[in-house]
């Protein structure tokens, strides 16, 4: 795993391997590359994860206060769990408790994972294009692996999980290491986020983002904009906001 933002230019081995005939675009292009989030931007998953918890930590003995879903959202697994620990006094270690969430959510996961709306013909439209692509979550790769034969792998040059970064959401770590690996500016990359953690990440890289909220509301901001669903966003519109903020 990775455990530091390398410099730019620098590729590692452990980012995962591009997929073949899938080059950058032209260096003259305002846009460069596309990043994505992944529970809740491209996969309707957040509500999964909340009722993971809840019965994770139901089997525990404690009973989750449905305010704790907007502290949860969106952050790594470490975070959310040990929040949840020391809310429940759960007597149990953070690292038995992020076992157990993993494996049940692999358990919900299973079957269809449901897509947002206008998340495939996004992908689609990116493929058709030759955009560089990276999924960036702060879930741990083996979640990745798994939601990734949904989403189809092909989609994307490369994926970076939480368990693979030192510091991941919301810290800018997650994405300055993408961006290393699609060898791209990140001030040229436009992120797709659906809460507050994940923009305010891409936000420290220094990218454009456009938020798609799935739990929370997120206010409009320089560099961000925000919009009702992934339908509302396409080659075209990525293109035109990288050239406003141009």
């Amino acid at each position: 795993m990775t455990s530091t933002v390398p410099a730019l230019g620098t590729l590692p081995q452990t980012l995962g391997s591009a997929r073949a005939g899938k080059t950058p675009t032209a260096e003259g292009s305002v846009l460069q590359a596309v990043l994505l989030d992944m529970d809740g931007t491209l996969v309707d998953t957040e509500g999964f994860w909340w009722d993971v918890e809840v019965e994770v930590f139901a089997a525990l003995g404690h009973t989750l206060d449905e305010s704790w879903r907007h502290v949860v959202v969106g952050g790594p697994m470490t975070r959310s769990a040990g929040f949840l620990i020391e809310a429940t006094g759960a007597a149990i270690a953070l690292a038995e408790v992020t076992t157990l969430l993993n494996e049940a959510f692999e358990d919900r996961i299973d079957g269809m994972l449901p897509l947002m709306p206008g998340a495939a013909r996004l992908l689609a439209e990116l493929s058709e294009h030759r955009i560089p692509t990276a999924l960036v979550s702060a879930s741990h790769r083996r979640i990745i692996d798994r939601v990734l034969t949904s989403l189809g792998p092909q989609h994307f040059a490369l994926s970076v999980a939480g368990d693979e970064v030192s510091r991941t959401k919301p810290h800018p770590d997650p994405y300055l290491l993408a961006a290393v690996g699609l060898g791209v500016d990140p001030a040229r990359c436009a992120v797709v986020e659906d809460t507050v953690t994940g923009v305010t990440a891409a936000e420290a890289a220094g990218c454009q983002v456009v938020a798609v909220p799935s739990v929370a509301p997120i206010a409009p901001a320089p560099r961000r904009t925000v919009v009702p669903s992934l339908e509302d966003v396409n080659l075209s519109f990525l293109h035109g906001l990288m050239t406003e903020m141009r």
